[in-house]
């Protein structure tokens, strides 16, 4: 047996809400055309309370994803600031570790020409004693020939010493008849020369030595006065300035 259905069940949404509206508007003293308005506008009620509904909806999903939206990009600007940070380190990194290496680098250099530099400094009381007895053999040789090739001998080694220094980047100080220079020479007497300019080199006592362009010791020698100021030298812009 068939259950007979209301009319009104079968109603949905915007009809349904209609009906309702309608059932409860009380219709007694209304002509039919006010019932049909009022039926009008409780249905337009209905549907803009349902469009109000799906619109709060749609507007609630909105901000949900605008929410994740701002989420992710906000995650993105973090791993961007991480990497650029780890960029930044690496290189700060890479420029250290170059640094270290070239001070590493240069700090060997330096100890082996500290090294090198002993090493000639000890070799230079041997110079001095061979230069000594190489004077000292061809003034008192004589007619002594066995004591002239001794001294000529004595000569070969130390000509042959210096050589193996010079490649060393050794060079030797001997500055006699050039002007005194303080920051090489060391002035151990005074001569008087009215022959030659003032502060003259007149004898060396004993040879400097300079390594690398550093004087690691200086020329023992005596120094003329008595005789006339050695004249400036002009530089080059006064010189042209003069012509």
């Amino acid at each position: 047996m068939k259950v007979p259905i209301d009319s009104d069940e079968k109603k949905t949404g915007p009809e349904k809400g209609a009906s309702d509206a309608a059932q409860k508007t009380d219709t007694s003293g209304m002509s039919e055309q006010d019932m049909i308005e009022a039926a009008i506008r409780a249905g337009e009620q209905a549907a803009a309370d349902d469009l109000k509904k799906d619109a709060d909806k749609l507007a609630a999903e909105r901000d949900e994803y605008a929410k994740k939206l701002d989420a992710a990009e906000e995650g993105q600007k973090k791993a961007e600031d991480a990497a650029k940070e780890a960029q930044d380190k690496y290189l700060r990194l890479q420029a250290e570790w170059q640094n270290f290496r070239k001070r590493t680098e240069q700090e060997r250099t330096n100890e082996r020409a500290r090294a090198n530099e002993r090493l000639v400094e000890k070799l230079l009381p041997v110079l001095d004693d061979m230069e000594r007895a190489i004077e000292h053999a061809k003034n008192t040789a004589g007619e002594d020939a066995n004591l002239a090739q001794f001294a000529d001998g004595i000569q070969a080694v130390h000509t042959k010493m210096l050589g193996v220094l010079g490649g060393e980047g050794v060079e030797v100080i001997d500055p006699a008849g050039e002007p005194f220079d303080p920051l090489t020479h060391q002035a151990v007497g005074r001569e008087e020369n009215a022959d030659v300019y003032e502060d003259t080199v007149s004898q060396v006592y004993q040879k400097g030595y300079r390594m690398g362009g550093k004087v690691i010791r200086s020329a023992m020698v005596t120094v003329t006065y008595g005789g006339k100021k050695r004249p400036q030298e002009k530089k080059d812009g006064a010189a042209q300035g003069s012509k």
